[in-house]
């Protein structure tokens, strides 16, 4: 390859004045860039950065200029690298950046509109419940503080009632333990017929089970119910012993857990109502961009509606005089009945009905079923399998029920409550105050602060862990309780953080304490009782950062054996930076620590990655896993690794000012992470999509930078950031599909 004298005095100069490519780029000329794009670039990468056969790939990504003008300065073309450097290297970055490779120039190429969507099956199963519960009253509650609980709960003096809280959602399994001469049964949600029913006993049982589908975020009645059983001697006496209250033990299997007593944090001293669960199991929702989208329709996806909606059907009719508050003997409940089905269309289309349209689903069921239950049950399935009801806000009109019901999704996942349908109906959902007042009231609720919790696990990428077992003569002793534990020690922190007054994201990047238990303080190092609660401990010097270097974080971002800075890298990159990394070209098993005994893990990845092909991504991806290296498999701090020193110094270059930042450790990236703004952008962003399902460009061009500008003014608080995202989309452009008829 050629190396002319007049490049390498080029260079020379370059340093020697300090300008380096930053002010080339900002300087540089994008006609000239165009010309030389055409002339040397577009072979390759297309007209339009589109790709070619040669190189497929399109030119988007996050380098600014200033990288992108370094890169093209050392590599490109790929045929003579010499050939493009300095100003025209600056020159066609700039033009290549503003023409087609920003965000901007891709929202102009690429236009990106609101996607008319159907219900995610979240949002169904939410509505569902929340559509039955609104005819029902009470059932407010306060989220469960973080309390200690040091022994099982116990329950004596015969029985024991109030609610149960459930902080995600899935299969629960519950368990009553209860000595022989004791009887037991259960109540959770529905009161009609107990989970768990152990009264009537025969045999030297013990413990007896049951599960149930429950909500994320919900509280569910409970009752708890337990006797002695007395025997008479034969002097007709009874043992003293027999006078003792009669004593069971509740545990749980919750979903990601393992079977343990239930905390006292979820156990609530609150009355509330049934919830009703939809049980039909639905076809997963699209997860292709990160986030759930209700975007995909299947023959599959529709025949679970239609039996959610018979399911529903079925349920309301069982209860009709509960809910209608009529009694079946009452002379007028045909009326009272068609009147509340009506309020039960319009609360499930989320807006009042049309006079035509309540005669169609309404009036003429009444006059054609054989009975008025069978009436109720054809409008309950008329309202349920419409479009109506099943895709977002599809009758075009944005008023106050269209605020209302995005408010209400964008928060809760579901349908507006009785406060936001009074403010619709009185018009009071126009002013900006007005909006801003109703969306605090709804993120105060347990269901947006779990919501909120919901979504810091999936930004961490724990929503869905993979295989997290780990080697047992390497690891002996850590099993899934602890894996469970290490899970609940993450809950708390996070839990912590949307509960605090202040809601920061920052001490979540940046604090050295864990919540940890005795279980868990043999396993890292912490000085407690071996049945110790969980209890927040910093570990002497340890570079702790926060979620970052959380255990359980760690142990899932690794492999049986050993660490994976390769894992940890990506995360680092995509989820806490916002990076864009394309996926690699070949799947890859990484080099086998039997090949290269004597290699750290550092070593061996740096070995398998060497190759420029990988070196494109891993360059970014490897400088910032490697900064974790201080913890292994498991998470647990390590200063050697094969009996050498571990290296965990890192680096990342810095898209603003193309400058490498390096690292010395986790401590270091996690105080750059929290001082870069591209750190709150990617947070906000993430967010954005979890809560409103759609992208955020579909809201104008500047919905990210004002996404940035307003967390950073309320002090990153993520609870007022999920209120911002709430009002900043109540007012979208409209969907470019026509909705269905």
């Amino acid at each position: 390859m050629k190396h002319t004298a007049s490049i390498t005095l080029w260079r020379f100069f370059l340093l020697l004045l300090g300008c380096g490519f930053p002010a080339l780029a900002e300087a540089a000329d994008p006609s000239r860039g165009e010309k030389i794009y055409r002339d040397q670039c577009a072979w390759c990468h297309g007209k339009a950065g589109e790709g070619t056969k040669r190189y497929a790939i399109p030119l988007i990504g996050d380098l600014s200029p200033n990288q992108l003008t370094k890169l093209i300065h050392d590599t490109m073309p790929e045929d003579d690298p010499e050939k493009c450097v300095g100003e025209d290297a600056a020159a066609v970055a700039r033009y290549i950046y503003d023409a087609f490779y920003s965000p901007t120039a891709q929202a102009r190429l690429q236009p990106v509109r609101i996607e008319l969507s159907r219900l995610t099956v979240g949002q169904y199963r939410n509505a569902i419940a929340d559509l039955i519960g609104s005819f029902r009253s009470g059932g407010s509650f306060e989220l469960p503080k973080l309390g200690p609980q040091v022994e099982p709960v116990r329950y004596t003096n015969n029985n024991w009632e109030g609610a149960l809280f459930t902080p995600d959602g899935g299969n629960y399994e519950l368990f009553l333990q209860a000595p022989t001469d004791v009887r037991g049964r259960i109540w959770l949600n529905n009161f009609s017929a107990p989970l768990i029913d152990a009264w009537v006993r025969s045999g030297p049982d013990t413990e007896f089970k049951n599960s149930i589908t429950l909500l994320p975020g919900r509280a569910y009645r409970l009752k708890i119910e337990a006797v002695r059983v007395v025997k008479k001697g034969k002097d007709g006496k009874t043992n003293p012993s027999d006078n003792a209250p009669p004593e069971v033990k509740l545990l749980w299997k919750p979903p990601h857990g393992v079977k343990e007593p239930v905390p006292n944090r979820y156990l609530l001293k609150a009355k509330v109502p049934e919830v009703f669960i939809v049980t039909t199991p639905f076809p997963p929702d699209d997860r292709s961009l990160g986030w759930e989208r209700g975007t995909r329709i299947s023959r599959e996806w529709d025949a679970a509606t239609t039996d959610a909606a018979l399911q529903t059907a079925d349920y309301v009719a069982s209860r009709l005089p509960e809910l209608s508050q009529v009694k079946p003997n009452d002379p007028d409940r045909v009326a009272k009945w068609k009147g509340f089905c009506r309020t039960f269309v319009e609360r499930a289309f989320r807006r009042p009905l049309p006079e035509k349209l309540a005669q169609v689903i309404v009036d003429r069921q009444f006059a054609d079923a054989k009975d008025p239950q069978t009436a109720v049950k054809r409008v309950v399935l008329l309202a349920l399998k419409s479009p109506r009801f099943l895709y977002r806000e599809v009758t075009g009109a944005h008023d106050d029920w269209d605020i209302a019901s995005r408010l209400a999704f964008t928060l809760w996942d579901s349908l507006p409550d009785a406060p936001l349908r009074q403010a619709a109906a009185a018009g009071k959902l126009h002013e900006p105050e007005q909006i801003r007042q109703q969306a605090e009231r709804l993120s105060a609720d347990p269901r947006a602060q779990a919501r909120l919790r919901d979504f810091l696990f999936t930004w961490l990428k724990l929503d869905h862990p993979g295989d997290t077992s780990k080697d047992q003569k390497r690891f002996p002793g850590f099993d899934a309780q602890v894996l469970a534990d290490l899970r609940t020690s993450l809950d708390l922190t996070l839990t912590d953080a949307v509960m605090s007054p202040s809601a920061d994201l920052r001490p979540l990047l940046l604090s050295q304490e864990l919540y940890l238990n005795g279980r868990l303080g043999a396993f890292y190092g912490a000085k407690l009782p071996p049945d110790a609660d969980f209890t927040k401990v910093k570990l002497g010097a340890e570079p702790r950062a926060g979620v970052l270097t959380h255990p359980y974080l760690l142990s899932v971002f690794a492999y049986e054996r050993t660490s994976s800075p390769i894992h940890r890298g990506v995360f680092l990159a995509r989820h806490i930076l916002g990076l864009t990394l394309r996926p690699p070209q070949d799947a890859f098993q990484p080099f086998s620590e039997k090949l290269h005994p004597n290699l750290t893990t550092r070593e061996r990845v740096a070995l398998q990655t060497k190759p420029d092909a990988c070196m494109s991504c891993h360059q970014t991806i490897n400088a910032l896993g490697f900064t974790l290296e201080a913890f292994d498999a498991i998470g647990r701090h390590r200063t050697t690794e094969n009996g050498r020193p571990v290296d965990s110094s890192g680096s990342f270059e810095s898209r603003l000012t193309g400058k490498v930042i390096p690292f010395a450790g986790p401590r270091d990236l996690a105080t750059y992470a929290a001082a870069n703004p591209d750190v709150y952008g990617a947070f906000a962003e993430q967010l954005f999509h979890h809560l409103v399902k759609q992208p955020v460009r579909a809201y104008g061009p500047n919905t990210q930078q004002q996404l940035r500008d307003s967390f950073r003014r309320m002090e990153y608080n993520m609870r007022k950031l999920m209120v911002e995202i709430a009002v900043m989309t109540v007012q979208p452009p409209a969907p470019t599909a026509k909705p269905p008829t």
